[in-house]
């Protein structure tokens, strides 16, 4: 389950359909990982072919990342059984 968004645009887009704050380009793409996202019950779940899962590293060792295209990766913590401060972010 999504628990909450850092992406204040891929949080409307995802509850309202807006594609303001993001490059359309990748909306599918982003669908089918927070569709991903919403159905998983822990990280590992997202070790999906093309998706590229991993834990980040140094400071960031908390959160995890999935590929979208690109240099741009969906990123998120996990707590329980969320995903939460999801965010949509070109981290190289």
């Amino acid at each position: 389950m999504i628990g909450s968004f850092r992406h204040k645009g891929l949080e409307a887009f995802w509850q309202k359909g807006t594609k303001a704050g993001i490059d359309v380009k990748l909306e599918n793409r982003i669908r089918a990982r927070l569709l991903a996202l919403l159905a998983a019950i822990r990280p590992e779940d997202m070790r999906l072919p093309g998706f590229d899962f991993h834990p980040l590293k140094g400071d960031q060792a908390r959160r995890y990342s999935v590929h979208v295209n690109g240099p741009w990766c969906i990123t998120f913590d996990w707590i329980g059984t969320d995903a939460v401060d999801v965010d949509l972010e070109n981290y190289h």
